[in-house]
């Protein structure tokens, strides 16, 4: 019996976010204010104060969801004693922070750069995503494939879990495909309410940029593997995690192949370190015929 801890990635974001944290834990406290004089605005008072709206821009999203996950870890204790570590997208920073292989610092840091190269992308060009719901992988692949020769830029994003496929492209892309993946038989094809296309060849100017820090920061083995969304697989070599975590901006997250990769490796534990619940439905779907199988908030612990 092997346990997995997983971080949740943008989206995941709700007004109050932490303050409990900030309120009764000392440690959480210091790497809050730690947070406000590295990113050089108060984003407890976003988190802890502000609206769902203010919550949603990508430069306070993406911080506020990565300092939530990695605090919700660090106030575990000894709780947190993971054989193994995953994120989805954005959660993969904060994996690779409470595995050790990234300082809390540095972390941060390229998350918010990470998070301003891809505000840059989104307003450079207009594009968006779309949950495409009840299709086969195979099916949702060859309508990109057929939009992006045809129409425009389309392609799988997130393998969410069997069933449900995120695209992203452009906007006339994700139009045309939605249209025909209702058409193949698919139940939904819901246009998602964010600001472009992640994970798509249109955020390369953000992988650009995101290089240049993510090459110039130090990372370390970590304590466990880390499982990582552009090939599903376990990494434990620093300089593969950084090529890895590069190429993750324009790439799919392949998170289904992810948790069933985790659970070939014997993990029948899942603990969701982070706000919100997103990842537990995901992995409950995808590892659904493992036996004795518990799947948690890091509250349940």
């Amino acid at each position: 019996m092997k346990k997995a801890f997983v971080f949740p990635g943008q989206g995941a974001q709700f007004p109050g976010m932490g303050k409990e944290f900030y309120e009764t834990n000392a440690a959480a406290r210091a790497l809050f204010d730690k947070a406000n004089d590295i990113l050089g605005f108060e984003i407890t008072k976003i988190m802890f104060e502000g609206t769902a709206e203010e919550l949603k821009q990508t430069k306070v999203t993406q911080p506020a969801v990565f300092l939530h996950s990695v605090i919700t870890a660090l106030c575990l204790g000894d709780k947190f004693q993971p054989d193994m570590v995953g994120g989805h997208s954005l959660g993969e920073f904060s994996a690779l922070v409470a595995a050790g292989a990234l300082s809390f610092e540095d972390g941060l840091k390229l998350v918010s750069a990470r998070a301003k190269a891809m505000q840059k992308c989104c307003e450079a060009q207009p594009s968006t995503m779309a949950a495409i719901i009840g299709l086969a992988d195979e099916v949702v692949e060859a309508v990109c494939k057929e939009v992006s020769e045809t129409v425009g830029i389309v392609v799988p994003a997130n393998y969410n879990n069997p069933g449900q496929l995120v695209i992203s492209g452009s906007v006339e892309g994700i139009n045309a495909a939605c249209e025909k993946l209702k058409a193949a038989g698919a139940k939904r094809a819901l246009p998602l309410p964010v600001g472009g296309a992640f994970h798509s060849p249109l955020m390369q100017g953000a992988k650009d940029e995101l290089q240049a820090a993510i090459e110039a920061t130090q990372f370390q083995a970590p304590k466990c593997p880390v499982y990582q969304n552009v090939d599903g697989q376990a990494h434990t070599e620093p300089e593969e995690i950084k090529k890895n975590l590069i190429a993750q901006l324009t790439a799919s997250v392949r998170w289904t192949q992810e948790v069933q990769a985790m659970v070939a490796a014997g993990a029948t534990e899942f603990t969701e370190c982070g706000p919100g619940k997103a990842l537990q439905g995901m992995i409950a779907k995808i590892a659904k015929d493992v036996e004795g199988l518990v799947i948690r908030g890091a509250t349940e612990l």
